[in-house]
């Protein structure tokens, strides 16, 4: 990845433009056919007639100055850190508002009551994985996944990372209600990496002076991002657990989802860990977010959609950084990652409405079966209908309902004795196996007491 060009200063250019060029360029929109353009990128598209590109850009700039405000948080030369609102924010923020912090407008509201655990746990799941994945870990997701429910221990670097980033989105729950203070923060960064780090008294702690590291390109040759010295950290995490902790009364307003953003981007931007600095960072983003109610994102998975395009989510840090310190870009990239998360969200939970009705409309066809399964079984056969011979255990299924553990083995007892399921003996403990006809399990039930065999 190449680092992006630096804008030409304004001042140079103002130098070259006379009175009546100053005029039109105070009429130029500071959005290009909606899009708020870095210079790399304006400076290769046609400009208006009578301009060459330096002067666009001047016009560009003087038009978002008017939008652009301050904010309490600096670059590594102490320079402030700046945000705009543009229409493309405002849209954005509206949809997040209305879908975020509301409530999910369906046939039939899904997030909400005996369901909401087991979507809780897949989206936490998915995140964890994602996550870790985006920092290189390289286990795949079923076996990820596996290992999350089953309760096994992981077996290598990448399996530790994805457990340790899914005790985090755990306590992330429990901190909702919590200001931010660097002390947590540190207790959170220690949870992500503990025992993935070498050397190993790294995790919970800010990088030493003599840990001298930078961001680089997927090549490792291209240097994108030098960080702050380390002995500027502890100053640099206070002022943002001050700006995190900002009423909204404060000056000037931060909208909510905006101020999420911009803790996550400046944690890139200190990158005040010696390694994971981008799960901690997307860690905080969610923090801020359950505080300020946003309680639909607790069900989303931001990091599957930055790992399906990381060179977006990098450029837009140096967009920023090259710009002025407009965090702007950066915003902007964050609020469509959040739409789309919300939207895949949506799309989720409508395939797993249809999912749960097939599989509802397959125990209508057996009088009586229906009555005597409660919602949790229902959501293991709708699985298994889609994954014949998956196994399923009583960690496993406890750990997707958040349920006691004698509730789990009831649950699978009494599919397995419905003839179900097939229950077997793994090692010390049952694994319950979906049969591969369940499907014509379920439709020659035919009474409460009828068994298949």
């Amino acid at each position: 990845m190449k680092v992006p060009l630096t804008p030409p200063p304004l001042g140079s250019i103002a130098e070259k433009v006379g009175p009546q060029a100053v005029l039109r360029l105070l009429n130029i929109d500071p959005l290009q056919q909606g899009r708020y353009l870095h210079w790399d990128d304006l400076r290769h598209r046609p400009a208006p007639e009578g301009l060459d590109h330096e002067k666009w850009w001047a016009g560009v700039k003087i038009a978002r100055q008017g939008l652009s405000r301050p904010l309490p948080l600096f670059d590594k030369q102490g320079r402030p850190m700046s945000f705009a609102t543009p229409d493309p924010v405002l849209k954005a923020l509206h949809e997040i508002d209305r879908h975020a912090a509301g409530e999910i407008i369906m046939d039939n509201p899904v997030v909400s009551g005996e369901d909401r655990n087991r979507y809780l746990i897949s989206s936490l799941i998915e995140e964890a994985i994602t996550s870790s994945q985006l920092e290189g870990a390289s286990t795949t997701r079923e076996v990820a996944k596996d290992m999350l429910r089953s309760g096994r221990k992981p077996r290598d670097p990448g399996e530790s990372m994805i457990l340790n980033n899914y005790r985090v989105m755990q306590q992330i729950r429990y901190l909702k209600d919590q200001p931010f203070t660097p002390e947590l923060i540190l207790e959170l960064h220690r949870i992500a990496t503990d025992g993935t780090l070498d050397p190993a008294d790294a995790a919970g702690r800010f990088r030493h002076v003599d840990e001298r590291i930078s961001v680089m390109d997927a090549t490792q040759t291209v240097e994108l991002h030098s960080p702050p010295d380390a002995d500027s950290l502890p100053e640099r995490l206070r002022q943002l657990c001050a700006f995190a902790n900002q009423p909204a009364s404060a000056e000037p307003f931060v909208h909510p989802v905006v101020r999420a953003i911009l803790i996550h981007f400046m944690l890139g931007y200190d990158h005040p860990f010696f390694d994971g600095n981008g799960r901690t960072a997307r860690a905080l983003f969610y923090w801020s977010l359950a505080r300020s109610g946003y309680w639909l994102m607790e069900y989303v998975s931001i990091s599957r959609l930055l790992r399906q395009a990381p060179g977006q989510y990098a450029r837009a840090y140096l967009h920023t950084e090259t710009d002025d310190n407009d965090t702007t870009y950066f915003v902007v990239h964050q609020l469509e990652v959040i739409q789309q998360a919300i939207a895949a969200l949506h799309d989720y939970l409508k395939r797993k409405m249809g999912e749960q009705r097939s599989a509802e409309s397959l125990l209508r066809e057996a009088p009586g079966l229906s009555d005597q399964l409660n919602h949790r079984q229902v959501a293991v056969l709708s699985h298994a209908l889609r994954h014949p011979g998956h196994g399923y255990t009583v960690k496993s299924h406890l750990r997707s309902h958040r349920i006691v553990t004698q509730t789990a083995r009831t649950d699978l007892q009494k599919l397995a004795e419905l003839g179900l399921l097939d229950q077997r003996k793994r090692g010390r403990a049952f694994v319950f196996v979906a049969w591969s006809d369940l499907a014509e399990r379920l439709r020659a039930a035919s009474g409460p007491t009828k068994q298949a065999t």
